[in-house]
């Protein structure tokens, strides 16, 4: 599916502005509506690394989501916006930050965006807001995560930012879309994510063990693709799942494993015995800054297989998702060339 072909049903030109833009999922978005050949202006913050944003044909606005005067310029002219920016980390030595950004930027993008004007919004939310099912089936749209039993600072953040968005469209008329991505995985983690963070370890040789978890792979361009069509299809005030596959935790290790040209992981623990290397990660990372790779949230979330699925989306938007296999190769390849495996 080409972003080319899916824009042509675009009803008129305009402005889009991307929040998030230098980052993993906000730079395939850049990518996908600047080859459907859309005027595109990203949001970035003026420390964010410009790798993922080389074509001459972003206009590039520095700027801070927690900012009035950065986010009117950049709100100005604009047509369609995509809030796709967020601070995913599963820890933090200050959880402050990541609501500040995920909850207060986004109910300020979006009282700009309200008004400027702006016709259409897509806001980029997370599968990170549903509930598991006690049965281990398949989570959907309809299954809400309450906040309070949120695991961490970074899901109960996007809980409560999605109700802020949700509220604004049923009470102000906000013209937004939800999506929820699920895991994306491929090509410009430049960070990277938790997710590129496992992949690079497993690539490396350095996961021997492994946990009975599972989770929902998707390529990072289909997550950008089902951005460009919930803007074109999607029903105002409705959420969609842009997912890919549901994958055990030792599939997709093994997936790795065969790429690379190594021995899958064969040890499973059980996670209670990982807690102590988590609180020890976590007390080393508070005197360093760096976010360790074992948390305790993490470990917590780990206690549930997070599949869901994209019927709505690929009901309603024609969203398709390609095999995760394929997202795993291509995050391979690219950390390969960036020097992240060692």
């Amino acid at each position: 599916m080409m972003a080319t072909g899916i824009a042509a049903s675009l009803p008129a030109t305009g402005r889009v502005l991307v929040t998030g833009a230098s980052g993993f999922v906000g730079s395939a978005v850049v990518k996908c509506l600047v080859e459907a050949g859309l005027d595109v202006r990203a949001l970035v913050r003026p420390t964010s690394p410009r790798g993922n944003l080389v074509d001459p044909r972003i206009e590039i606005v520095e700027g801070d989501l927690r900012d009035d005067d950065s986010v009117a310029r950049a709100m100005a002219d604009v047509r369609y916006l995509f809030h796709v920016a967020a601070d995913y980390r599963l820890w933090a030595r200050d959880t402050g930050d990541i609501v500040a950004t995920n909850v207060g930027g986004t109910r300020k993008i979006m009282e700009a965006a309200l008004q400027a004007g702006v016709e259409r919004i897509v806001y980029t939310s997370s599968v990170a807001t549903l509930a598991w099912r006690s049965d281990g089936a398949p989570s959907d749209e309809t299954v809400l995560l309450d906040e309070d039993e949120a695991i961490g600072a970074y899901k109960r953040s996007k809980v409560v930012a999605e109700r802020v968005v949700a509220s604004m469209i049923a009470e102000r008329h906000l013209p937004a879309v939800i999506v929820n991505p699920s895991a994306p995985v491929g090509p410009r983690d430049i960070r990277p994510t938790p997710t590129g963070r496992i992949i690079i370890e497993a690539a490396s040789g350095r996961m021997p063990a492994f946990v009975d978890t599972g989770l929902n792979l998707v390529h990072v361009d289909d997550v950008a693709i089902g951005h460009l069509l919930a803007l074109l299809k999607g029903r105002l005030g409705e959420r969609y799942i842009l997912g890919g596959q549901n994958v055990r935790l030792w599939d997709m290790l093994s997936s790795i494993a065969q790429i690379v040209g190594r021995s899958p992981p064969k040890l499973q623990l059980p996670r209670a015995t990982i807690y102590p290397l988590a609180l020890a990660a976590e007390a080393v990372a508070r005197m360093t800054g760096r976010e360790p790779f074992v948390t305790t949230d993490g470990l917590r979330m780990a206690k549930h297989h997070m599949f869901c699925i994209s019927d709505k989306a690929e009901r309603e938007l024609g969203y398709r998702a390609r095999p995760y296999v394929d997202g795993l190769s291509d995050a391979i390849t690219w950390f390969g060339r960036g020097g992240y495996l060692g």
